[in-house]
């Protein structure tokens, strides 16, 4: 493929499979790497692992789609279910998602988005969200135009 013209448009979205792994390590370096965990900063490896087991352990709420064309994996989302307080059903949380900047624009995140509310929708879940940095200009442009932005801050505290 030598052009941004010259790729491909079918995409399906489709759970994670094992054999993903040496396709799916890079899309989850470069997503670390947009926030800024790389060389020195880089996740520890277990996290990494830990992390891959968790999408093939049946009792881990932890969930991986993929979007692939050709059978090129240029996307991921990872989702988790968790309870809430407020609803009876789970609620779905859309962990961390990452598309290939050659594959960005031709609307493989907002498809990896609806692949994970179809995904939360068969798990009984009525709800699916997601938090962003305030920066992240292109993928607020996205998310606008997929969900509400319910004007949550989000605080974090290290332990």
């Amino acid at each position: 493929m030598s052009s941004a013209s010259s790729l491909p448009t079918s995409i399906s979205i489709r759970l994670i499979r094992r054999e993903d792994y040496e396709q799916w390590i890079p899309l989850w370096e470069g997503y670390n790497a947009f926030y800024g965990r790389s060389g020195d900063t880089a996740l520890d490896p277990e996290i990494t692992a830990v992390t891959w087991w968790r999408f093939f352990n049946p009792i881990e709420p932890v969930f991986a789609v993929v979007a692939e064309t050709e059978e090129v994996v240029v996307g991921f989302a990872h989702f988790l279910f968790h309870r809430s307080t407020t609803r009876l059903e789970p609620v779905c949380y859309l962990n961390d998602i990452f598309t290939l900047s050659a594959f960005r624009g031709r609307g493989i995140g907002k498809s990896l988005i609806h692949g994970v509310y179809e995904y939360a929708r068969n798990a009984g879940a009525r709800r699916v969200y997601w938090q962003t940095q305030a920066a992240n200009e292109a993928g607020r442009a996205l998310y606008d135009k997929v969900a509400m932005n319910s004007g949550f801050i989000v605080y974090s505290h290290q332990c």
